[in-house]
C-alpha cells in the first residue's frame, strides 16, 4: 500500500511544509544572525495564515490538521527556544563558553518555550476538539511577541529570557484565545510583511507597530475579541 504520499497530501499541506522549512531555516540562521532569524519566524507566521487560508478553501487533507499542529512546534515552538538560547548565551555562555551549571541553566530557561509548546499542542490535539475552546495562548502569538521585540529594539538577553518564560506559562493559561476574525488577519498580515522586508523602516514602525498589536491581543483577546468578530 506505501504512504502514497502525492495522492495523501494537498496543497494546504504543501504551504504548511514551507512553514516547517522556513521555521527550521529560522533556528538555524539564529546562531549566526538573530535580526534575520526574527525577520524568518514572522515569515513563517505569514505563511502559517495562508496555510488555514487554503484550508478553510476545501484545500485540506486527513493529515492536515496533524502536520500543522507538529509545524507548528518547529517553528513556533522549537525556533522561539532556539532563538531565545542564542539571546541569553551572548551574556552567560552557551554549550562549551561556561561553567557546567550555567550551561544548563541557559538550556533550561531556553528550552522552556518549547516544552510548554509541545504540552499545549498534546494537550490541545487530545482534550480539547471544538471551535470553541482554544484555552492557552497560541505559540504563534507568543512566537510573534519574541521576534517582533527583538526586531523592535528589545534585545537585553535579561528581558527576552523572563519574556519567554512568562509566555511560555502562557500557552498553559485557562484563558481561551479566539482565532483572529477575516477582518483582522489582512492588517495584521501587511504589518507582519512590513516587519518582515523592512523592520528598520521609520524607525521600526512595522515591528513595534505589530508588538503592540500582539501584546493587546495577549492581554485583551480572551474577553474582548469575541465581541468584535
Amino acid at each position: 500500500m506505501g504512504f502514497r504520499v502525492q495522492r495523501r497530501l494537498s496543497r494546504a499541506d504543501a504551504v504548511t511544509l514551507c512553514n516547517a522549512v522556513v521555521g527550521f531555516a529560522a533556528g538555524v540562521v539564529a546562531f549566526a544572525d538573530l535580526h534575520l532569524a526574527a525577520r524568518l519566524v514572522l515569515l513563517s507566521v505569514i505563511i502559517d495564515a495562508l496555510d488555514g487560508i487554503a484550508a478553510r478553501n476545501g484545500e485540506s487533507s486527513d493529515v492536515g490538521p496533524l502536520l500543522d499542529s507538529i509545524t507548528d512546534v518547529v517553528s513556533f515552538g522549537v525556533t522561539p527556544s532556539l532563538f531565545v538560547y542564542v539571546v541569553v548565551r551572548s551574556s552567560y555562555g552557551g554549550v562549551g563558553e561556561s561553567a557546567p551549571l550555567v550551561t544548563v541553566a541557559v538550556v533550561a530557561v531556553a528550552s522552556l518555550y518549547a516544552v510548554f509548546s509541545i504540552i499545549r499542542t498534546a494537550f490541545y490535539t487530545t482534550y480539547f476538539d471544538g471551535a470553541e475552546e482554544r484555552p492557552g495562548m497560541p505559540n504563534s502569538l507568543g512566537a510573534i511577541l519574541l521576534a517582533t521585540a527583538y526586531l523592535a529594539g528589545v534585545t537585553h538577553p535579561a528581558v527576552i529570557a523572563v519574556g519567554a518564560a512568562v509566555l511560555a506559562v502562557a500557552q498553559v493559561s485557562p484563558f481561551d484565545y479566539p482565532k483572529p476574525g477575516v477582518r483582522t488577519v489582512g492588517p495584521m498580515g501587511v504589518v507582519l510583511f512590513g516587519a518582515v522586508v523592512a523592520p528598520t523602516a521609520v524607525g521600526r514602525a512595522a515591528p513595534r507597530l505589530m508588538l503592540v498589536i500582539a501584546l493587546l491581543f495577549l492581554a485583551l483577546g480572551p474577553r474582548y475579541y469575541w465581541a468584535g468578530e
